[in-house]
């Protein structure tokens, strides 16, 4: 099993819970991009983007390189790794009761098809 540093999952989730900060990623997914080129979809300043790739680095989804006066971005999925390793330790608890809810569904229903066929 995966143990993740609570600290690190915080951060990560607490990046993930802006929408946002989800459509930035979601940019960088298809390669590294300046800052200006990642703001100029988004309704918002400079300056707020800005803010917005700060928590995302502080998170460690991003990585920023300088080349001069340019800031380029790139996607890190290491800490997206680590909270995926801790939402399918989860997932499996919850498909495992699911399926045990699943068969007593199916349980009950064998009972009453056979209480109205016994009608």
């Amino acid at each position: 099993m995966v143990e993740c540093s609570s600290k690190v999952l915080d951060r990560t989730f607490g990046a993930l819970a802006d929408a946002t900060r989800r459509q930035i990623l979601a940019q960088l997914a298809n390669g590294e991009e300046c800052v200006t080129n990642l703001a100029r979809p988004h309704a918002m300043s400079l300056a707020a983007v800005s803010k917005h790739l700060i928590v995302l680095e502080k998170a460690g989804l991003v990585r920023r390189r300088r080349d001069g006066r340019v800031h380029s971005l790139a996607l890190e999925a290491k800490p997206m790794h680590e909270a995926q390793a801790w939402l399918d330790r989860y997932r499996k608890f919850w498909e495992g009761n699911l399926n045990q809810f699943e068969k007593y569904l199916d349980k009950i229903q064998k009972k009453e098809s056979k209480h109205d066929d016994d009608k």
